[in-house]
């Protein structure tokens, strides 16, 4: 069987699917690897560290896509290339089916096997798989380091002849992976950490990295089965908000995570907070794509508001793309080895197993 991937487009999406590491260990697998040629040279990859590992470097991504039983990508093919799709093949990635309904419809009417890797269950079985979590981590350091270098103070407490600088504060608004991350990161330079979440089962993660848990207290449960906020009634809402709006006037760095699967993400800091913080405070919104937890987020702008710098980007992960690949590739590489029948040597879609009935798009 043959694996192929085509070079993504790169003003959106810096990470590749298939780093040379990962192409040995399908090769070991049994499969013949496919790529296009430059793959991975924007990463430091050339053509001949993946010719010299046995993987074909192909000039004709039509020629890959045609000549593949399994496609792995980040995102969706282009328009011209999902069209060169056929039956039985399988394609591998993240295709946000919420947001891209139609071309999945129609691929899976033509009856390609389409497995979006974001619908991966939360359960054991699936944690070297879990691309989410590997990825997030990743954008909650990033997130921390690109708001800590727009911030004009320093970041820990430095005591001087001169006087005492006081350390930064920082609030984290989400304590999934990406906010547990960012606590984590910020806690280690030095800041004062502060987090909120929904979901009570945080407190212990943030105290234990060293951060201040703030909340609401409520009866509902805002926690889904997967493990994943999920949205909350108007009067925790309301609550959380002037718990907020009380906060975030101490607060010198926001750190924003919060998403709800599939959403629109949750607008939390409302306008009227940021007109209530500190002149050079800064709002990074790692939710910036799926419409911002703040008010005024602007994808790959940044907009000034009351002195208040607030930042959000398509995709910070193109700020990491070889840790982001490496970390990527690896999770695929272990979601396709639960997917492949290594005796009969073919793709064995098995629906008994959660974690391919989760992720498969029908």
């Amino acid at each position: 069987m043959r694996i192929g991937s085509v070079i993504e487009n790169l003003e959106i999406e810096k990470r590749i699917a298939i780093t040379p590491e990962i192409a040995t260990k399908y090769i070991a697998l049994g499969f013949d690897v496919s790529i296009s040629s430059g793959y991975g040279e924007h990463l430091g990859f050339k053509n001949i560290d993946f010719k010299n590992l046995g993987v074909e470097v192909c000039n004709n991504d039509n020629e890959i896509l045609n000549n593949s039983d399994v496609i792995i990508q980040l995102g969706l093919l282009n328009n011209e290339n999902l069209l060169n799709l056929k039956e039985s093949q399988t394609l591998i990635g993240v295709f946000n089916p919420y947001f891209n309904k139609e071309k999945i419809e129609s691929l899976s009417k033509r009856k390609v096997n389409i497995f979006s890797l974001e619908m991966l269950p939360r359960i054991t079985r699936a944690q070297s798989m879990d691309i989410l979590s590997s990825q997030a981590n990743l954008a909650g350091y990033k997130a921390v380091i690109e708001s800590f270098a727009n911030f004009e103070k320093a970041i820990p407490m430095m005591m001087t002849a001169a006087g005492t600088i006081p350390a930064a504060k920082v609030l984290v608004v989400g304590a999934g992976v990406a906010g547990l991350q960012a606590i984590a990161t910020a806690k280690r330079m030095g800041a004062v950490v502060f987090a909120t979440d929904v979901r009570m089962a945080s407190k212990e993660q943030v105290e234990s990295l060293g951060g201040k848990f703030l909340t609401v207290e409520v009866s509902e449960n805002l926690e889904t089965d997967g493990g994943y906020a999920k949205e909350a009634s108007d009067e925790f809402k309301k609550k959380q908000e002037e718990l907020l709006a009380e906060t975030l006037k101490k607060i010198d760095i926001v750190i924003c995570t919060a998403l709800i699967p599939g959403k629109k993400a949750p607008l939390i800091i409302k306008d009227n907070m940021i007109a209530n913080m500190k002149s050079g405070s800064i709002i990074y919104d790692l939710a910036a794509v799926q419409g911002g937890n703040a008010a005024f987020t602007k994808v790959d702008k940044v907009v000034v508001k009351e002195g208040v710098k607030i930042m959000g980007e398509t995709n910070i992960l193109n700020k990491l793309p070889v840790s982001a690949s490496n970390l990527y590739s690896k999770n695929v590489f272990n979601f396709v080895s639960n997917l492949y029948d290594k005796e009969a040597k073919k793709i064995n879609i098995n629906l008994e197993d959660e974690i391919i009935q989760k992720t498969l798009i029908k």
